[in-house]
C-alpha cells in the first residue's frame, strides 16, 4: 500500500539526504519523493510516496532525526495531491487529430510538435495523469518525465469536516 507523508524539515545541508537514508536503510522503496520550500524559508516540506505495510514506526525514526519539525501521513482523502508530466508520444500525420482531441480531454497542454511526435504537459491528480499515459500508450510513449508528488492536507470547513471547496 502506497503511503503518502509529509515531512516539515529545517531548510539545512544535508537533510534529504538523511530522510531518504533513513526510509532505504529500513528497506522501503521511495516511489515519489519532492521537496520544496515553504511559506517559512527557514523550512521545507519533503512530500514522499512509499510503499509499505505500516508507518507509524517510520514516522517515529523520522521524529528521531535532528532537523525534521513535524511528520504527517496523509491518509486517503485527507490531502490534496498533484503531480507533472510531460510526455512526448508518437504522432504521424494521420493520427495527429485523433491524438490532439484525446489529449483535449485531458486538458493537457501541447508544448512542442516535432515531425514524428508530440509532447504534452499535464498537472493534475496522480490518477489523471496515469489515465492518460494509458490512453497514450497505443500511440507509443517516446519519453516521460513525472515529477514528485506533492500534497498539503486538506482545510477544515465551517461544518467541522475536511472537504472541497464548493463553488456558488
Amino acid at each position: 500500500m502506497n503511503h503518502v507523508i509529509n515531512v516539515q524539515v529545517e531548510n539545512k545541508p544535508g537533510v534529504l539526504a538523511r530522510v531518504a537514508s533513513m526510509f532505504a536503510g529500513r528497506g522501503f522503496n521511495i516511489h515519489s519523493l519532492a521537496v520544496g520550500p515553504t511559506a517559512d524559508p527557514a523550512m521545507s516540506r519533503m512530500t514522499v510516496v512509499v510503499d509499505g505495510p505500516e508507518m507509524e514506526q517510520v514516522i517515529k525514526q523520522l521524529y528521531k532525526l535532528v532537523h525534521t519539525v513535524k511528520v504527517t501521513e496523509l491518509t486517503p482523502g485527507q490531502g490534496i495531491e498533484r503531480e507533472i508530466m510531460m510526455v512526448r508520444v508518437n504522432a504521424e500525420a494521420d493520427k495527429r487529430a485523433e491524438i490532439l482531441e484525446a489529449a483535449a480531454i485531458f486538458k493537457a497542454k501541447t508544448v512542442d510538435v516535432g515531425l514524428a511526435t508530440l509532447t504534452f504537459e499535464l498537472a493534475g491528480d496522480p490518477g489523471a495523469l496515469a489515465d492518460f499515459l494509458e490512453l497514450m500508450r497505443p500511440y507509443g510513449i517516446v519519453d516521460l518525465a513525472k515529477s514528485g508528488r506533492v500534497a498539503i492536507s486538506r482545510d477544515i470547513k465551517t461544518n467541522g469536516k475536511k472537504g472541497r471547496l464548493r463553488s456558488a
